[in-house]
């Protein structure tokens, strides 16, 4: 009979999982939904000296009192003593299952978890004044910056709200320490899709390259979807027993290593003649053949991109391919590779365009007063700044398939980066939005804010739709209309710079 043991998150115990444990009895196994030192949703605190080590522990002598073998359930915080507890006992465990949450490895502490740098920032700072503190529970309005509260009845949110307890800080920001043998354990990761995490985003992220990404795709790894928000124990209880009883089985989705040319290698869906490229520091330019200052349109790629993959994004085929397109139009095409390395960075990444695009105005062979922006992805989100206080140079801001609202667990939803915001600022401003209508549901949504938002405040948008477009389609999708879809969007651009297109 298979024993399921559930470690709950930050600011909770075991009383989240009730509805969880109910339902995986009622299928026959066994369910332990545990309750951590200091977290017994009475309003009691954590004695001295409470850290992750504290939790591991306690685990580990959980573990040792079940008989047979131990599924290890681990939903956000959890996650850091489930894998503790599992490194110390391979032997017992025959599944870890992250529920939401990704894979931490050795030396990693909690903290790294929080997707929003304030909040990290916020850790080390109360920690810094009291390395045994506590981090005082989130109010009703603050669970969204933990993750989606997509499904969460009013009332699971009210209880989730009036049960949470202080954490404490030790838990966060000890290290997690690791032999290895935790490695070796198969592992199911339950994506809440609502949060932002998906099958087709982990593929993504494993098609990128980077070697830290490249163990999602080990054969003993598999993946299953909920279609809720980052609390599927009290959204989708039902829903997650069952995937529960999949993930223990062995079930669920393989992520296959790469064997064959990713997506965002392939090639650029126009055939274009190459022009000169010159490359200064993370910048490209892409110089057409004329005389004297011409306009430019700098590309602006999305991410996270890993700091480890190879090749950067300046060097992909669809950002290479539209700033060779621009620049055989007569216009300098501008490649960047900024930071966007983690959420967290998206401050650093839009420093980093701010920089490229003086260093490109002050080229001589730019004309400084005629610059056009063009985001794509995730890269949307960077869009803000310009949108909302245009500076007299910008002539254009274009997006192709672009995020325009933080998604739903990023951590970003109190920051600047809210294009759908912004766009009230931009007065008129041209934009130019390719829009695909394969798009991934949480990413048309951000679009379909945004779109409403510049019909409320009169934005001059112009819409170029690509019915059957996936996200990417420059090197996913190329069809006539997909061309077509490219020819119209930089037309347009070109011409709100006043640069030739033909």
């Amino acid at each position: 009979m298979t024993a399921f043991i559930l470690v709950a998150g930050a600011h909770t115990g075991g009383w989240v999982w009730r509805q969880v444990a109910a339902g995986l009895r009622d299928s026959g196994a066994r369910a332990y939904e545990v309750t951590l030192t200091g977290m017994d949703g009475g309003g009691g605190a954590a004695g001295p000296g409470v850290d992750l080590e504290t939790h591991i522990e306690e685990l580990v002598r959980l573990i040792d009192r079940v008989e047979g073998q131990v599924v290890l359930v681990g939903h956000c915080y959890g996650i850091h003593p489930v894998r503790g507890a599992a490194d110390r006992r391979p032997e017992r465990i025959s599944r870890i299952v992250n529920v939401d949450v990704g894979i931490p490895e050795d030396g990693d502490p909690a903290l790294k978890l929080l997707p929003a740098q304030m909040d990290r920032e916020r850790v080390l700072s109360l920690a810094q004044e009291n390395s045994a503190g506590m981090l005082p529970a989130p109010a009703v309005e603050e669970w969204q910056r933990w993750g989606s509260v997509a499904g969460l009845p009013g009332e699971a949110l009210a209880r989730l709200t009036e049960q949470a307890v202080p954490q404490p800080l030790p838990t966060l920001t000890q290290p997690l320490r690791l032999s290895g043998a935790v490695a070796e354990l198969p592992t199911t990761g339950i994506l809440c899709t609502a949060n932002g995490s998906s099958i087709a985003v982990i593929e993504t992220m494993v098609g990128l390259g980077d070697p830290a990404f490249q163990a999602l795709a080990d054969p003993g790894v598999t993946f299953l979807e909920l279609d809720t928000g980052h609390w599927p124990m009290l959204s989708a209880p039902r829903e997650l027993v069952d995937v529960l009883l999949r993930a223990a089985a062995g079930k669920g989705h393989r992520v296959a290593a790469v064997r064959e040319q990713p997506t965002h290698l392939r090639p650029f869906l126009m055939d274009v003649k190459e022009r000169p490229r010159e490359r200064t520091g993370r910048v490209d330019l892409h110089l057409p053949d004329a005389d004297g200052p011409r306009p430019a349109v700098v590309f602006v790629h999305g991410g996270p991109v890993p700091a480890g993959a190879c090749p950067t994004p300046r060097d992909w085929p669809a950002f290479a391919g539209y700033a060779q397109y621009v620049a055989n139009l007569g216009a300098v095409g501008v490649t960047v590779d900024h930071r966007l390395h983690e959420l967290t960075a998206y401050g650093r990444a839009a420093d980093d365009i701010a920089e490229a695009i003086e260093f490109v105005r002050a080229d001589p062979r730019v004309d400084g007063d005629r610059v056009a922006l063009w985001f794509l992805s995730a890269g949307g989100l960077l869009a803000a700044d310009w949108l909302a206080a245009p500076p007299s140079w910008l002539r254009c801001v274009a997006a192709s398939y672009p995020i325009l609202a933080p998604l739903p667990g990023w951590g970003l939803a109190d920051s600047r980066f809210r294009p759908a915001a912004a766009v009230r600022g931009a007065g008129r401003l041209p934009i130019v939005l390719t829009r695909v209508g394969l798009e991934r549901p949480e990413i048309a949504v951000t679009v379909g804010e945004f779109v409403s938002a510049a019909a409320d405040c009169g934005a001059a948008l112009e819409v170029i739709d690509l019915p059957l477009g996936h996200h990417g389609f420059e090197t996913t999708d190329p069809t006539d209309a997909s061309r077509d879809a490219v020819r119209r969007a930089v037309r347009s651009v070109l011409g709100h710079l006043g640069a030739g297109t033909d």
